[in-house]
């Protein structure tokens, strides 16, 4: 018995000390520049950003009209590549890659499972002329969460829904990121955004950490 009891509390102690190990951030930001070049001036639309999302959580973005949220989005998205500093998604380096390799991130796999869970699995042989917008837009948030990525990212997501579509839309993010899911959410909607765990601002292309949510509809 005391064999077993001294085994018991070996294991128990190990258990502890991996579950106690930090676990590497899905996205690392580190000091983050993109700067657009027009030819007569340079644009910085993003600007020395650092940013860690860690597995399993729920991030909103929030800023307004022309803060950098789309760059942000395109940046985190591997739609486009930084001007300077370092994109770490997942472990991998991901600023340095080509076209194709970037290709290759976005599209892990694919999946349409969750157009049942938003009430759009009758919908799946129709053509977009005969959806409503509200019913395309919430055919484009499905198709992008059922892939089973590392990571979902949602651009206003409720943008175009009624009250009662976005509600259940933010109630899906929510399910996803109570089985564990990694989701960063982008939005000028403080409503929108207090669905998630944490906030951050972004303003004139810099973000900073939100003690508390600021409404920056108008």
């Amino acid at each position: 018995m005391t064999d077993e009891c001294e085994q018991r509390g070996r294991w128990l102690r190990w258990v502890r000390r991996v579950s106690a190990r930090p676990t590497a951030p899905i996205i690392e930001l580190q000091h983050v520049s993109r700067i657009y070049d027009t030819g007569k001036v340079q644009v910085p639309a993003l600007v020395d950003a650092d940013l860690k999302v860690a597995d399993g959580e729920f991030l909103a973005i929030i800023g307004p009209s022309g803060s950098g949220k789309s760059t942000m989005m395109n940046i985190l998205g591997c739609l486009d590549r930084p001007t300077s500093g370092r994109h770490i998604l997942d472990g991998q380096l991901v600023d340095q890659l080509d076209d194709n390799g970037l290709a290759q991130v976005r599209s892990r796999s694919i999946g349409f499972a969750a157009l049942e869970r938003l009430g759009l699995g009758d919908r799946l042989s129709h053509e977009p002329s005969e959806l409503s917008g509200g019913q395309q837009q919430r055919v484009g948030i499905a198709r992008a969460i059922v892939t089973e990525p590392a990571l979902i990212l949602a651009d206003e997501p409720t943008g175009n829904l009624d009250s009662h579509s976005g509600a259940e839309v933010l109630a899906l993010f929510r399910d996803l990121h109570a089985l564990g899911r990694t989701i960063v959410l982008i939005t000028h909607d403080v409503e929108v955004a207090e669905a998630a765990d944490r906030a951050v601002h972004i303003r004139d292309g810099r973000l900073h950490e939100q003690a508390a949510l600021v409404d920056t509809r108008t």
